[in-house]
Order: C-alpha cells, then structure tokens, then sequence
C-alpha cells in the first residue's frame, strides 16, 4: 500500500539525504508512488528549501545552496572526500537526536552534513561556532539557532574562535555535543590541528550531557596537534563500515561506543 503524503515526504527526503541525489523514477519505485505524486512532493519540499529539484529528479541542498561561500575551494573539496560516508554517518547521528534536544555542532564537513540532516526537524535548539552551519539552518522556521560569534581565523574552516565565542558557551549546556574533529585516537581523544579552535570545542564538550564525535573511518586512530578532550569525555563515535575490529576494540577498552554505518 501506498505511504500517506506527509510519510512518503519524510521518506523521499531521508533517501535524497542518504544518496545524495536520486530521479523521479528511482524514488517513485522505494516509496510505490507513480511519478505525478513523488513531482508534487518533490515540489513541495523544495519550498520548505529542503531540496533542490533538477531535471528528472532532486538532490539535497550542498555547499552551492549559499552563494556567500561558493569562492572557497578547500572546504568544498574536503566536502567530496568521503562524501557517501559522510552522509551515512551525519544521517545516523541525526537519528540520535530528539525533539527539545539542545545540541552542539562543531565546525567541519561531517558536521554540517548533520546539520542538513535535520534541516527538516522541529523544536531543536542548535548552537555552533561553524558559520556555515549557521547560513545552511537560516531559512528554518521551526529550528532555533544559535551561532556563538566569534573571530574567523583561518580560511576554509568556517570556525568561529576567541573571547566571544568562548565567552557565548559559558550559559548553554547542551544535551548532545556531535564533535568532529582531525583525529580520534583511544589514548589521546579527539584532537584538531589550531589550539585556539581546541580551546572552543573543548568548552563546548564541557558543557554537553553526551559527546559524541563523527568521522569516517580514516581518522580514528590519527593524531594531530591540539586536544580538544581525552576519550574517557567521548561516549560514542559514529563512523563508517571501514572501521577495522582492532580499532573498535581499543575504543571499547577504554568505554567508547563506536557505531558503524
């Protein structure tokens, strides 16, 4: 039997943010609609600003979706590294969250892939120090959003540092903190390359009631130069089926979940 509109909608949208991109015909066979009625809602959730339609078919809103940004070239390309990955593991920990969650998004590509994972959701408050994550979620009426300020320090990152933006952390608690990060290693914990950036994220992961951190599979086990926190701050790491069985037991040893999608 056919899906309702309003759950083939939810079911068109969770298939565009897993693959990416998908035709009228590919989506109308998963949710057993004709054509005509996948067009219409493909219609209807591209004004929400959900998706964008193309010809045959619809994708989800990229890094093209705001035109302030579309001159930088390196996040665009750590953007295509892992891209399938990314998207399978942004859709889980999106998943984790539920409605009157308040969470933290740090800066970064799988980061902001969760931030378009949710664009469709309702009643979540959303701080980041990631400013563009905060264009991607502007046009969400039923989304609060909040972006911490900040000095822009370094070009590519979007990241948000200094007195501001770590003075804006110091009121907010977060029930889920979804960190991403250079490395994520079972000793050393989740570090990135800039300290004063650590500095911010580490504060973010003081305030948070569950931290959990989001990276393909190539960066567990990686360190790089500044901590943000030690595992034993990190409850659960959502990443790709790459993960080898002797990386997820050295996380176990130490109590951190690790997921793989």
């Amino acid at each position: 039997m056919a899906l309702k509109q309003h759950d083939r909608a939810k079911r068109i949208l969770h298939l565009l943010l897993e693959k990416g991109k998908g035709s009228v015909d590919e989506l109308a066979a998963a949710v057993n609609a004709s054509p005509a009625s996948i067009r219409r809602d493909l219609i209807e959730l591209e004004q929400r600003g959900l998706i964008n339609r193309t010809h045959g078919g619809a994708e989800v809103p990229g890094q093209t979706s705001y035109k302030p940004f579309r001159f930088d070239a390196a996040f665009s390309l750590r953007e295509e590294r892992f891209a399938d990955e990314k998207r399978r593991i942004a859709l889980a920990a999106a998943e984790m969250v539920v409605e009157n969650d308040t969470i933290a998004l740090s800066p970064g590509t799988t980061t902001t892939q969760i931030a378009r994972s949710l664009r469709h959701r309702e009643g979540i408050h959303i701080v980041t120090s990631a400013i563009n994550i905060g264009m991607e979620l502007s046009s969400q009426p039923n989304m609060k959003v909040t972006v911490t300020g900040g000095i822009i320090r370094w070009p590519g990152s979007f990241s948000l540092v200094g007195a501001t933006a770590y003075e804006a952390l110091q009121r907010l608690f977060f029930d889920k903190v979804f960190m991403g990060g250079t490395g994520i290693h079972p000793e050393h914990g989740l570090t990135v390359i800039e300290s004063d950036e650590a500095l911010i994220l580490s504060e973010m992961v003081k305030h948070g009631k569950q931290v959990i951190a989001v990276a393909d599979s190539s960066k567990l086990g990686m360190v790089s130069t500044s901590q943000v926190c030690p595992p034993q701050l990190i409850h659960t790491i959502v990443t790709d089926d790459g993960v080898t069985a002797e990386t997820v037991e050295a996380f176990a040893r130490v109590n951190v979940r690790v997921v793989a999608v």
